[in-house]
């Protein structure tokens, strides 16, 4: 069985990725995305670590993850599974809520799977009608989707605050890694820099960021190659701007958390920036 995936944008649906996939082998490393991930299960079964634990999203369910929660992906049954997803951003779910709900703060998702096949089937139509170019139909789907799972399984989503001292160095080393992305310290210069030890960084970002240093850094290089290749940058160039060693090194972290390719990513980037 055959691997696929597309990774798009619709013009006419800003702060909206979608994404339709057949995976078998894949496997999906821990990370994060900006973005809520709204994932419809068509068939087979996906599992993903999130929260502590394994979940498990069948034919007919969706799985549901907040931005900046840490979690992985892969086949649950040797077939694999088959899906549609859409990734509104902050902005767009809360302003759906807000019109739409009486949730207060920002919101967010309870639990991470939720069986529905109505809200499965509205997640695939939103995809169906942006590749039709029915912006109509993709915007009224996607808000009557969204509406329908906040209703159902949703609520403030939890605040993160930097209270304890472990916090508060887990959260400057984060900085430090964000500024020095392409040519990062080893964990004792960090640590060293920081006033304190490598194993209670290790600890305290773990228990901030939900991943140790060095994972969160891959996945903050990703994100940031995804926003340069957004801008039209060259996946050769992007590769070694976030601090990878080469394309090759890019394109398998790249794949392992977004999906596909950096360069088939950027392909349907191009499409829409040509359509604009």
């Amino acid at each position: 069985m055959n691997e696929r995936a597309r990774h798009w944008q619709y013009d006419e649906l800003p702060g909206v990725d979608l994404l339709r996939a057949r995976y078998v082998r894949k496997t999906f490393v821990r990370h994060t995305h900006e973005n809520f991930v709204i994932a419809a299960i068509a068939d087979g079964v996906e599992v993903f670590h999130h929260g502590g634990g394994d979940q498990y999203a069948g034919a007919g369910a969706l799985a549901l993850v907040n931005p900046d929660t840490p979690h992985t992906g892969r086949a649950g049954v040797p077939e694999g599974w088959r899906y549609g997803a859409v990734y509104p951003s902050v902005d767009v779910v809360a302003e759906i809520a807000a019109e739409t709900t009486t949730l207060r703060g920002t919101p967010g998702f309870v639990s991470p799977v939720m069986d529905d096949p109505y809200a499965v089937g509205l997640v695939h139509q939103v995809l169906r009608a942006a590749d039709e170019g029915n912006a109509l139909a993709a915007d009224t789907l996607l808000r009557v989707a969204v509406t329908r799972l906040l209703r159902l399984n949703g609520g403030p989503m939890p605040q993160r605050e930097v209270r304890t001292a472990g916090a508060r160095i887990a959260a400057r080393a984060r900085g430090v890694l964000e500024e020095r992305m392409a040519q990062p310290p080893t964990l004792e210069q960090l640590a060293a820099d920081l006033g304190t030890s490598p194993f209670a960084l290790l600890r305290a970002f773990r228990d901030v960021y939900g991943m140790p240093p060095h994972a969160w850094l891959t996945d903050a290089r990703v994100r940031r190659a995804r926003q340069l290749l957004d801008m039209g940058t060259a996946p050769s160039e992007v590769a070694l701007a976030v601090g990878f060693t080469d394309q090759p090194h890019l394109n398998r972290h790249f794949s392992r958390m977004v999906g596909v390719p950096p360069g088939a990513y950027q392909r349907e980037r191009k499409n829409v920036q040509d359509l604009r």
